[in-house]
């Protein structure tokens, strides 16, 4: 190790700082453990805010046989939803049918399962509607005159990342982006890193690391010592962005010739989001990945076999993608390898160390559960599982226990904060409120008149929010911002990410001077 540079000693070390990362890091520091995570890029910056932005069971891995899957992730949809009623709300889905697609039987029968797989104690039943009696009903192509409905759930999957993160900071845990782990060491009692960030070299001292880096976990394993990992299948998933192509507020999902679904979800007012695609990965480059033409092709396909309104390449306003690490259990088709998780924990080399594969949005928290109810014991600390009856941050609508009440009566809540904040645009305080939940009073703390909001720096970001998300959330640049912490990016105008970059230097240097005239 350097000879210069700040020093921490702690109990675990989590490299990766995407959901699972996050997850694990929170759930740790939560029982008591001293926890540092850190994170080369930004937090969710790759696969973690690359998601079809779903809390769901998954549908179709019942076809695939994945109940054990399934059940989890359904349970953990009710945990989830009554955790965070701010970021996650319930979704009403709509698969239109008609002749030449899966037997209605096989769906009923599907559904049936979906339904009583794990306990429901709020959403809303599967059953069969007629598409004329609904506002996106018209938007469907003539052949369609019925659809099944189910319920799951819609998640801000960044801000997910980002609270999970937050709340491990306000228990104790350390949490370091643009950070990356330059070299490790195990020793018989604990590992030695050397992280490099903004500020230098942080050399990290801890009796346990946890491997979460999802798509570099293969590499950052060869990097460890610790030899070979178990073969992982990258596959990646890419999603548009349209015009919004139906009324209403449920999402569809879409049977294509090919067997698979996709999903056309409602998406910042004027938008529909279409994905996901499912290809095999093969490029080395995993932090530079993007939509193929063929993807974007596929995907406006499936718009337009079923949809009245017809979407071309050059309707897309925007596009992601995101390589997901999944378990290499030799099935023939990306979209059929397993979306669950394993651990690798290995002890014979000498200081423990936890190496995660795979994993979904939906599981998170009941990966880090799992994750640390092995790291806790190993470490002498035996304290019992804790995050399936606390609250993310601002998710406390009604209290600080998870209640159905936050997610059935949030739009009470915010009728409340309306009054509250009679002063603030209708349309912000919406926005507010879903991003922050109860965390809209820190926000707005010193605020009494939208003059107090400071300066507009681009269309709908104000100052104060802006340093908030510096003070509060990790965000150095404009991407961040405006495609991470909120989706103001679709809705600003060209040149609003040089304009914010520039409030960025400009906080900079006058922190800077302020830091020298203290000196």
């Amino acid at each position: 190790m350097g000879e210069h540079g700040k020093r921490i000693e702690c109990d675990v070390l989590v490299v990766g700082g995407g959901i699972n990362g996050a997850g694990i890091a929170r759930d740790a520091a939560g029982r008591g453990l001293r926890v540092v995570l850190c994170e080369k890029d930004d937090l969710a910056q790759h696969t973690s805010s690359a998601s079809s932005k779903l809390i769901h069971g998954g549908l179709r891995y019942l076809e695939q046989y994945h109940f054990g899957l399934v059940r989890k992730a359904l349970a953990e949809r009710e945990v989830l939803l009554k955790s965070a009623p701010h970021i996650i709300r319930p979704l009403r889905f709509l698969m239109p049918h008609a002749a030449g697609q899966r037997p209605a039987w096989m769906i009923r029968a599907g559904l049936f399962l979906y339904d009583h797989l794990a306990p429901r104690d709020f959403l809303p039943g599967s059953g069969m509607v007629a598409l004329r009696d609904l506002p996106a009903g018209p938007a469907l192509q003539r052949r369609f005159t019925r659809a099944f409905a189910y319920s799951d759930a819609w998640v801000d999957d960044a801000r997910l990342v980002v609270l999970a993160a937050l709340d491990a900071r306000e228990r104790g845990a350390t949490i370091l982006t643009r950070t990356r782990c330059a070299r490790v060491r195990r020793g018989a009692q604990r590992w030695e890193a050397d992280l490099e960030g903004p500020d230098g070299i942080v050399h990290v001292h801890a009796r346990c690391l946890v491997n979460a880096a999802g798509p570099w976990a293969g590499s950052f394993l060869h990097a460890t010592g610790a030899g070979p990992a178990r073969p992982l299948r990258l596959v990646k998933g890419s999603h548009i962005v349209v015009p919004r192509l139906f009324d209403g507020d449920q999402a569809f999902l879409l049977q294509q010739p090919d067997g698979r679904i996709v999903f056309a979800l409602p998406y910042e007012g004027a938008f529909t989001l279409v994905g996901t695609t499912d290809v095999d990965y093969d490029a080395q480059d995993v932090d530079r990945v993007a939509i193929s033409p063929a993807e974007t092709a596929y995907l406006c396909e499936a718009v337009n076999r079923c949809f009245e309104r017809r979407v071309v390449p050059e309707d897309v306003v925007w596009s992601y993608a995101g390589v997901r690490p999944l378990i290499d259990d030799n099935h023939g088709s990306a979209s059929s390898a397993s979306r669950d998780y394993r651990f690798e924990h290995d002890t014979a080399g000498g200081a423990p160390l936890l190496s995660v594969f795979g994993g979904k949005v939906t599981t998170f928290r009941k990966l880090a559960e799992q994750a640390v109810d092995w790291i806790g014991p190993m470490l002498g600390r035996h304290v019992p599982a804790w995050t399936a009856h606390a609250c993310l941050p601002g998710g406390d609508l009604y209290g600080k226990e998870p209640v159905a009440r936050a997610v059935l009566e949030y739009d009470a809540w915010v009728r409340t904060r309306r009054q509250q904040f009679a002063w603030l645009p209708d349309g912000l305080l919406a926005r507010y409120a879903r991003s922050y939940g109860t965390r809209l009073a820190a926000l707005l703390a010193h605020c009494r008149t939208r003059a107090d909001l400071g300066q507009e720096i681009v269309a709908g970001l104000y100052e104060v929010e802006a340093d908030y998300l510096v003070r509060q959330e990790w965000a150095c640049s404009a991407d961040d911002i405006l495609w991470r912490r909120t989706k103001l990016g679709l809705h600003v105008a060209p040149g609003a990410a040089q304009r914010l970059d520039a409030w960025f230097d400009a906080r900079r240097r006058k922190s800077m001077a302020s830091h020298l005239t203290r000196a």
